[in-house]
């Protein structure tokens, strides 16, 4: 029996070997079907950004032999297998650009260093003035210990020029949870230091190079203020309420009662009332994550902990205004609210109730049930499952200013373990 590929976000390590794959792979097709110059896909953590995009890497990049870890998948029967590893490729991950502010400055710069060293042979036999330019950018990537992101504006933008000079093609770029260090950022109170680089990297490689092909970004919410794609030709963005791109992350009905069937356990009505009720477009997904866990651990228990989306909207609860907390409560009392819902802005750059009902939603907190008026963004929203409800009381907590763990003594000592009920 294949081993459960916990924790493995390596799209080539989990080929190569023999862990249990659910196949994603036309996601590729779906992706240069489109053309889309710059493609932003918004999803709550876990639910497999980071191994798709390591997948799109392997299949694009000029460097590798990918073959033998795509075969037997879906995209090899397409007329798309042509364009396997036809491109020079950048694949960069913020997602570990957390903590302190330090933390994610080197995070950031370390990154960017690594793709620089797996080209280091495009920079060979430079002209005198590129090479002063890549003398500069390179001494900024290196100092860790100014603590700022100075001097990195055109550090992908000029990589990418010199990759477009040695293969003469366009180069794909893909960025995972490319919104990490502007939200932790924001939460370690470095915001205002940071957002300038972070913003000057992103714009120049993505909106200024003609050196680019196709980028692909991952995040959890979109970053509007800071103009990273304003007046950007084609941007493509598909939140969580879009069918573009839908069935590739988290594991549809069909493909969690495949995979409990092949490790002896069965998709019964506790296991769906614990993990099952998100939509992602118009399908119904579970979060890939727990579904994984339980079929390894075999236990009907929470294993979806956000602790980074957790603390940016329990900093967010702190400013929000009377009309976001009578919502709060009745969400709460019902199990669902009628409201606006904004998934396109995110709340620390505009402080409204819509927006932070869409953080909750970009983050997996929150489903939308239904679409009440597009037009003016009115959904009905609800905690998707028992998993993230148990996670919701320790917002209530929060929220009610109580220690942890007293709201889930008073559930139990009133007998209503499964739903919270503020409105005595």
């Amino acid at each position: 029996m294949k081993a459960i590929p916990i924790g493995i976000s390596n799209f080539e390590e989990l080929r190569n070997n023999n862990y249990y794959f659910v196949d994603k792979t036309n996601m590729i097709q779906e992706f240069l079907e489109r053309k889309s110059k710059v493609t932003l896909i918004t999803r709550p953590r876990r639910f497999g950004k980071t191994l798709n995009m390591s997948m799109m890497t392997s299949f694009f990049d000029v460097t590798k032999d990918s073959k033998y870890i795509f075969e037997n998948t879906e995209i090899m029967n397409s007329d798309y297998i042509n364009e396997m590893n036809r491109y020079p490729t950048i694949f960069i991950s913020f997602a570990n650009a957390k903590r302190d502010r330090e933390s994610i400055i080197t995070t950031i710069k370390k990154q960017i260093l690594s793709e620089w060293a797996k080209y280091e042979y495009v920079f060979k036999n430079l002209n005198k003035y590129d090479q002063k330019e890549h003398d500069y950018i390179e001494s900024n990537l290196m100092d860790f210990h100014s603590n700022n992101l100075n001097g990195i504006n055109d550090a992908l933008s000029f990589l990418m020029e010199r990759l477009y000079a040695y293969y003469n093609k366009q180069v794909m770029v893909f960025i995972d949870e490319y919104d990490t260090p502007f939200v932790e950022a924001h939460v370690n109170d470095c915001y205002e230091e940071l957002r300038g680089g972070l913003s000057g990297l992103l714009h120049n490689s993505l909106k200024t190079s003609d050196c680019l092909k196709y980028a692909l970004l991952t995040g959890i919410q979109r970053v509007a203020k800071e103009n990273i794609f304003s007046d950007l030709n084609n941007l493509d963005v598909n939140s969580v309420l879009d069918t573009a791109y839908s069935e590739y992350f988290g594991f549809n009905t069909d493909e969690v009662n495949q995979l409990l069937n092949i490790y002896g356990l069965t998709l019964n009505d506790d296991v769906k009332s614990m993990y099952d009720g998100y939509k992602i477009g118009s399908i119904d997904i579970y979060n890939p994550w727990s579904i994984l866990n339980y079929a390894q651990k075999k236990e009907s228990i929470p294993y979806w902990i956000n602790t980074s989306a957790n603390t940016m909207i329990k900093e967010n609860i702190k400013n929000a205004d009377l009309d976001y907390k009578d919502q709060y409560e009745d969400l709460i009392k019902n199990g669902y609210l009628d409201t606006q819902v904004n998934t396109q802005t995110s709340f620390y750059e505009v402080k409204s109730t819509p927006n932070l009902w869409g953080l909750f939603v970009n983050a997996g907190y929150l489903t939308i049930d239904k679409a009440i008026d597009i037009t003016d963004s009115f959904y009905r929203i609800r905690i998707p499952n028992e998993e993230v409800n148990r996670e919701f009381r320790n917002l209530t907590e929060y929220y009610l200013s109580l220690n942890e763990g007293q709201l889930n003594l008073l559930l139990r000592f009133c007998g209503k373990n499964n739903q919270m009920n503020l409105s005595k």
